[in-house]
């Protein structure tokens, strides 16, 4: 696979890429090679990113909003369709497991207990066994989920209205925290730390927060928000919605993309921007390291911020990244 031979800086253009808004990536936890794409166009796609070849594909009765793994043969993906259905890598069937009352906007799978779990627009997150496809349980939510992660038994639930909650895993009947968003404006997507101290939010007002999960005053002091993806155009500050975090899985560093094509690299702990990516030919959608941290998936997809109105085609570029690319520059004392 070569670089794009217009712009190589980007990375690997993949030369079957979504036909409509791509909604999310996610490789396999596995197989550092294998990226799952869900999109607006009704699919899903497994590719391998080495060989620009798609190994599997699923459609769906309407548009895909997220997919993730379980394990690196298993995948789940959720949408319009309010369902929820797993897929075998090796296979093109699927399976149903579940439904919502309403559109699932995001799925995660809990390495640590063996369930799925569910956001909804029906304002509750489900929890479900894979395994004997059966649910566990839904836990009435605020307001509509909007975006979930997890890390250990911590899952992480924002909703609209800068709604979020924290839970275990373990004791989805309470939550953990309530908590308001670190930003002034709606939340777009939350991600948990790899080391499990805490998580990682972006809003549509081109902000990104800092926040830790231990409530000690201590660690709450640690916590701050900061403004990116900005442009200022004949004087006049252009504000853009941050649609995309992902963590490096070894550095902790993490990567934000949003609707102004921008590519950042952050240091956290030390609260340091370590890199400006070139810009992207239209809005960056979804983000994705890969298991090992050597590729870096992006998707350049418009997001409809500013309406119904001509732009470029989806692409899905993947980064090729050396081993000190997303090193913090200094150690961060814990």
């Amino acid at each position: 696979m070569a670089a794009t031979a217009t712009r190589p800086a980007l990375g690997f253009e993949l030369s079957n890429p979504p036909t409509d808004g791509i909604s999310s990536l996610q490789f396999s936890p596995e197989d550092p090679a294998l990226l799952l794409a869900g999109s607006w166009d009704k699919k899903v796609r497994l590719y391998d990113v080495n060989t620009d070849i798609i190994r599997s594909e699923w459609t769906r009765k309407a548009s895909v909003l997220d997919v993730c793994f379980s394990t690196g043969n298993t995948c789940f993906a959720v949408g319009l369709d309010r369902e929820l259905r797993s897929m075998d890598i090796d296979s093109t069937g699927d399976t149903l497991i579940g439904t919502h009352e309403d559109a699932i906007r995001c799925v995660v799978y809990a390495k640590e207990t063996g369930q799925v779990m569910t956001g909804s627009w029906d304002k509750h997150v489900g929890v479900w066994d894979p395994r004997t496809n059966a649910s566990l349980g839904k836990y009435s939510q605020p307001e509509k989920v909007f975006s979930m992660d997890i890390v250990d038994y911590t899952l992480v639930v924002a909703m609209a209205g800068r709604t979020m909650h924290v839970y275990d895993v373990r004791n989805m009947k309470e939550t953990l925290q309530p908590r308001e968003s670190a930003t002034k404006f709606m939340t777009r997507t939350v991600r948990c730390m790899p080391n499990g101290k805490g998580f990682v939010t972006g809003s549509i007002e081109g902000r990104v927060a800092v926040d830790y999960f231990d409530p000690a005053r201590e660690a709450q002091a640690k916590k701050y928000a900061f403004k990116c993806h900005r442009q200022t155009i004949d004087d006049v500050e252009h504000i853009y919605p941050v649609n995309a975090v992902a963590f490096h899985p070894i550095h902790g560093t993490f990567a934000t993309g949003g609707s102004d094509g921008g590519l950042n690299l952050w240091d956290g702990n030390n609260r340091k921007r370590l890199r400006t990516y070139p810009q992207y030919p239209t809005g960056i959608s979804a983000l994705a390291f890969n298991c090992d941290g050597t590729y870096l998936a992006v998707a350049s997809s418009y997001t409809f911020d500013e309406g119904q109105k001509d732009h470029p085609p989806d692409n899905i570029y993947v980064k090729t990244l050396s081993e000190n690319e997303c090193k913090p520059k200094t150690a961060a004392s814990s």
